[in-house]
């Protein structure tokens, strides 16, 4: 397949997102950090609504914020002033251990480097998050099978990641990510380990997730071809958050 031609183009036709619910509001979001004796305005003013269902990719320069949006919004991070609302719940106004809790139920989390344990197989690294849960062995492994096969690695559960391929691996990421059916999938540079090859076929992946299961995405990116896999483009510029469409 060219590539030219975008990897969502096999899963069918974009959701109308016009009538979906949002189901992610910020408000009036800043975020600062302090080096040394200075404060470093990070986010200025961020007002984002994302929709059920959306597939949204925040763009922008080194140093702009993405990331920090995005653990923000994944409740790893919290914000100095403004609000975050995901699926009903105000997450800044949550404790530390409430927090925990809402994350470990409602966000999959997708890293560049894959964040896999060297130690446990395809199969336990998948069940981690399900861990925290009060789900039997036997619920546990139907749910990680599930998983597996979402992701077309259920003949390499029993493998070690050293004996993955880095696309490979990704993969087993996302399958750990979706395990716990979570409400919103982060992203932080999902392909930008993997060859061109790979990348497409995570995003390809991805591209599944959204339009045939539905899955929300907030994906941060510096490629411009896997922005080009999300229905919604952000840009954020030094703090400031701009929109467009891919």
């Amino acid at each position: 397949m060219s590539d030219s031609i975008s990897p969502c183009d096999e899963h069918g036709p974009a959701p109308v997102l016009e009538s979906r619910p949002v189901i992610v509001e910020v408000r009036n979001v800043n975020k600062s950090y302090l080096r040394g004796s200075h404060i470093i305005p990070v986010l200025r003013d961020i007002r984002l609504d994302i929709r059920e269902g959306e597939f949204l990719a925040l763009m922008g320069p080194s140093g702009s914020g993405k990331s920090t949006l995005l653990n923000l919004i994944a409740g790893i991070d919290k914000v100095d002033s403004g609000s975050i609302v995901i699926g009903g719940v105000d997450i800044t106004a949550l404790d530390e251990t409430e927090l925990a809790h809402w994350r470990a139920t409602h966000v999959g989390f997708i890293f560049q480097f894959y964040n896999l344990i060297p130690v446990l197989t395809a199969f336990e690294n998948v069940e981690l998050p399900l861990q925290l849960t009060g789900l039997s062995r036997a619920e546990r492994r139907e749910h990680v099978e599930t998983a597996l096969r979402v992701v077309n690695l259920a003949n390499r559960m029993d493998h070690y990641p050293a004996q993955l391929s880095g696309g490979e691996q990704q993969r087993v990421a996302i399958a750990r990510a979706v395990v716990t059916d979570p409400t919103i999938l982060v992203a932080d540079e999902p392909t930008g380990d993997l060859d061109r090859a790979s990348a497409r076929e995570i995003m390809s992946l991805m591209c599944r997730l959204n339009r045939e299961s539905g899955k929300t995405i907030i994906m941060v990116t510096h490629d411009p071809k896997a922005a080009e896999a999300a229905q919604v483009i952000r840009h954020l510029d030094k703090g400031y958050l701009n929109h467009a469409h891919p």
